[in-house]
């Protein structure tokens, strides 16, 4: 019996394809073969939310495969993820091979498997069942609700707030949640606390420290000395006092291991302790999940890495146990595995943990066998698995409590440490915080009831700030959502990306910030779309998706009851004025946009005419602050600014951005947008004359650009100095393929292009001396960075620089790298998927040319049919369309 398999990645295929035999066919759809297409119309709540699919254009060459192959076979295996997305690519294939009539009497079975490994593979194909529909249902409901959301109210954004590129039922959210920590930030105000810390030592002679934990029979918080005045009664108290041990108490105390790792916590934990981005982990786990090579087999060396559980196989506890048995004993084995419930809300546990598949296979062992990330994100997930069904750490908790005596009051100090008596589980694992503080290195010495201590120098007495709550990291971010209950594992690294990609937000410091587009967004959203961007309204729709893949509801009525209210939401924004928008978003982001003066004046008076109202403006390069009194008074400044700004420091209402004046000649510098990009141009054409200007270089951004970045771009070429051998000058410039330095017809690149305006004479000979060199030594192309050979077609694939940007090879096809995809970490499989798309679309070698058929002699044309209408109209829509 002859089946065909389908899987999602051609490296699956591969192996899969080996552990299965010749009596099986494994294709790969390379993910998802068909979406709604980017128009309106795709999903229409008029039809009862018919969806229309558009097959990928790079999938239909593998669909056109795999309706070949299953023509002629057996039986449809449907092999894909186990999860709602992996159900949905197999409910999408089986739809496709229906239309195409590929499918006769074939059986088709589902089956799913958690790791890449022969007995998994193996024991999935002895549990074969069909498509479940509810799952499909969630998917089909969630894939409606998002274009539903992005579909509709992304265009009233940008009818109503220029600049804004996008909505998204998770995207907004998240969005608002990083706004939101900002806006507490700017609200927060420092509290002033002081701290007493007093250096006592025991009878022996030992040392430690001791805090003010009460004063006159009141306790005493972190925040209740308030002033110096206060601190210093204190200090002179204590100092004045006898201090004498009152009492010492120690506690026991456990501390448990961690579970092991859902799709949340591998992302958090890989970015506090590896600096791993949420999207690089998932990378790096899915390469890890489908394998490599091992004595000429190629392994998954973890199970699936999208899951909300935190339970393992039996059979995976055991071997865990064994090793932890074998490794470091006893001691460190608990007499019955351990059991791990998810905490976090809408948490579905259908699969397993992420774990190792062989717990066996150690990260030393592995590290030879992987690429550097992929070892370190190994190690992690390894430890963390182990470490889970380890024994708990015991630890002693000693609070030592000192009575002050003396000084005419009562004052009581306290000590505390925290000791490590049994490493337990610590051993291997320690789960990363993001306080990065640790309590467990301060050991107090011996002492008892009684014991006179003694000051060994003074109180010291300190002053402190209250700090406003940290922005978000990645990690923070992805904690959040979770506990929210926004948007599902799968998606978090994606939203985060979405956000980078449309400049909502930026990372400084590893930190979120959002920037002043994704603020005015969430102000808009929360002012006339308030509903759709509250925390609870998003988790409660998750909820409701995982109740679809519970047969608890109809995905459909749930679908009618969003958009009847969401349907009137936007509705209510038709008839909406720009002006009322921009006062609705005055009133929002009135503390960040108009900051209150330090005299307590009306912080919108315009500081430059005094009479005019200062309001939000939307011009062609995003928000500023401007005056009403425009153009009799053209005061801007930029959006988040202080108040007071130059006349004309933003971006005015007709669309050009005056960055300032020349210095040297008092001529106006402004920054435009040209049919080729942003650029920086000086002074205004004089009759003929064109006035300098010059591209901004690619990465600068024109929102950030200042008067002196401008000035500097419009000082090139810049003269580096004469060449010491030739006399002749050397020149840096910006050109169209980059940074260079140019001497006498020669030209060499730099590094980039902040090199061109501080590049010395001796760095410039010599980058053009090797330029020389390197042409002398001929023209061939470089070789490029191997990847490994082809997995179904052989033949070596390699990556290349080119002169329109990076590419991958593979016999003569040539493949331009999509955009925002990094050369130097491409992956085998990457490269293939993009080899494929590049074949599919018609690329590679030339077809060679049919020879010319014999000529006929000339006859007599018949006069042309006039097509009827239906016919004619196809052919024009069809023309229309190329």
């Amino acid at each position: 019996m002859h089946s065909v398999v389908i899987v999602e990645s051609p490296a699956k295929a591969k192996t899969i394809n080996k552990y299965l035999g010749s009596d099986y066919e494994v294709l790969a759809s390379y993910g998802h073969v068909r979406d709604l297409p980017a128009k309106d119309g795709s999903v229409d709540p008029e039809a009862d939310f018919h969806m229309l699919w558009e097959v990928d254009g790079r999938a239909s060459q593998r669909l056109n495969e795999i309706a070949r192959a299953v023509k002629g076979a057996d039986k449809l295996i449907l092999a894909t993820d186990p999860d709602r997305e992996g159900e949905a690519i197999s409910w999408h294939v089986l739809e496709v091979l229906r239309q195409k009539k590929a499918l006769k009497d074939q059986p088709v079975e589902r089956v799913v498997f958690n790791a890449i490994t022969k007995q998994s593979i193996l024991d999935a194909m002895k549990k074969p069942r069909e498509i479940d529909v509810a799952l499909v249902d969630a998917y089909l409901a969630r894939r409606a609700l998002d274009y539903l959301v992005g579909f509709t109210l992304s265009p009233v954004l940008w009818r109503k707030l220029p600049g804004a590129r996008s909505a998204g039922r998770v995207q907004s959210v998240a969005l608002r949640l990083v706004c939101d920590r900002e806006a507490e930030i700017e609200r927060f105000v420092p509290r002033e606390y002081w701290s007493l810390v007093a250096h006592l030592a025991t009878p022996k002679g030992d040392t430690f420290e001791a805090r003010v934990s009460s004063a006159d029979g009141k306790k005493l918080g972190r925040l209740d000395v308030p002033d110096e005045a206060t601190a210093t009664a204190l200090k002179a108290a204590i100092e004045a006092s006898e201090l004498k041990v009152s009492n010492v108490e120690a506690k026991p105390g456990r501390r448990n291991p961690a579970a092991p790792f859902t799709t949340s916590t591998l992302q958090q934990e890989a970015s506090r302790k590896l600096g791993f981005a949420p999207n690089r982990t998932m990378q790096l786990a899915q390469r890890l999940y489908e394998g490599v090579d091992i004595g000429g087999e190629t392994v998954g060396l973890i199970t699936y890495m999208r899951t909300d559980g935190v339970d393992m196989a039996p059979e995976a506890i055991q071997a865990v146990r064994s090793l932890i048995g074998s490794e470091h004993g006893p001691r460190y084995l608990p007499d019955s595995p351990r059991k791990y419930t998810v905490k976090a809300k809408n948490a579905q546990e259908a699969h397993e943990a992420i774990r190792p598949t062989d717990p066996t296979r150690s990260p030393k062992e592995m590290a030879s066998r992987l690429e550097d990330e992929q070892a370190r994100l190994y190690e992690l997930i390894w430890k963390r698995t182990v470490a889970s069904q380890m024994e708990s750490a015991e630890v002693e908790r000693t609070t030592v409590d000192i009575a002050a005596s003396g000084s005419g009051r009562t004052i009581e100090l306290r000590a505390t440490g925290t000791v490590v008596t049994f490493d337990g589980f610590l051993a291997l694992y320690q789960e990363g915080r993001d306080d990065e503080e640790d309590d467990d290195a301060r050991r107090l010495p011996q002492m008892a009831a009684g014991d006179p201590l003694k000051r060994v120098k003074p109180v010291e007495s300190t002053q402190h700030f209250t700090e406003p709550p940290p922005r978000y990291s990645e990690a923070a971010l992805v904690k959040r959502m979770e506990e929210l209950g926004i948007g599902r594992p799968s998606t978090y690294a994606a939203t985060l990306t979405v956000l980078r990609d449309r400049d909502y937000v930026k990372l400084d410091k590893k930190r979120l910030v959002p920037e002043d587009k994704g603020r005015l967004v969430t102000a808009f959203l929360e002012s006339f779309f308030d509903r759709y961007v509250e925390y609870d309204f998003t988790a409660s729709l998750e909820e409701q998706l995982d109740k679809i893949s519970n047969h608890e509801l109809d995905w459909k009525e749930v679908l009618r009851a969003f958009w009847r209210e969401f349907a009137k939401a936007v509705d209510a924004t038709k008839d909406l004025r720009v002006s009322e928008v921009l006062e609705a978003l005055n009133a929002f982001l009135g503390p960040y946009v108009f900051p209150p003066k330090a005299d307590g004046s009306d912080p919108r008076v315009c500081p430059t005419c005094g009479n005019g109202q200062l309001s939000l403006k939307l011009g062609k390069y995003g928000s500023f602050v401007g005056c009403s009194n425009y153009p009799e008074c053209r005061y801007t400044r930029q959006l988040g600014s202080e108040p007071g700004g130059d006349e004309g420091s933003a971006a005015g209402p007709d669309g050009v951005k005056i960055l300032g004046a020349d210095p040297e000649t008092g001529t106006e510098v402004t920054l435009r947008d040209g049919r080729f990009g942003p650029y920086v141009q000086l002074g205004e054409p004089v009759e003929k004359e064109k006035p300098k200007r010059s591209s901004l270089p690619k990465g600068w951004s024109a929102a950030d650009l200042t008067l002196a970045d401008a000035l500097k771009l419009l000082a090139l070429p810049r003269l580096v100095g004469a060449h010491p051998e030739t006399g002749k000058p050397i020149e840096a410039n910006i050109g169209r393929y980059g940074p260079y330095v140019s001497h006498d017809g020669a030209y060499a690149n730099l590094d980039s292009v902040e090199e061109v305006f501080i590049v010395g004479l001796n760095r410039a000979v010599a980058v053009i001396a090797e330029k020389k060199e390197k042409r002398g030594a001929g023209r061939g192309a470089p070789a490029g960075r191997a990847l490994g050979d082809h997995p179904s077609e052989g033949g070596p694939i390699t990556v290349h620089a080119g002169k329109y940007g990076p590419y991958v090879k593979h016999g003569k096809i040539n493949a331009t790298l999509p955009k925002g995809v990094d050369p130097e970490t491409l992956t085998l499989d990457e490269a293939v998927k993009v080899v494929a798309a590049k074949a599919a679309s018609g690329g590679g070698a030339r077809p060679t040319r049919k020879a010319a058929a014999p000529k006929k002699s000339p006859a007599k044309k018949a006069p042309a049919k006039k097509p009827s209408g239906k016919k004619a109209s196809a052919s024009a829509a069809k023309s229309a369309a190329e």
